[in-house]
């Protein structure tokens, strides 16, 4: 009986002490956001035509990620 309790209590203590899904997609969205800042901060600093064309791909790619992941 004791190991029945020590078991049930070792594997609850474990599963909460793992992230989860949500806490990994959670970071994976601030990351995000906080490219498409620093990319949009650079836009607003000038650029020439070839690295607006590189980074509008890059924005467009990371907003379609921002839409998948953040919600």
């Amino acid at each position: 009986m004791r190991f029945l309790l020590a078991l049930v209590l070792y594997l609850v203590y474990s599963v909460t002490a793992l992230p989860s899904p949500t806490d990994e997609r959670d970071l994976e969205c601030a990351e995000t956001r906080e490219k498409i800042r620093k990319i949009e901060a650079k836009m607003r600093q000038g650029y020439t035509a070839r690295q607006g064309v590189r980074m509008q791909e890059e924005l467009r790619s990371l907003r379609e990620k921002r839409r998948r992941l953040c919600r």
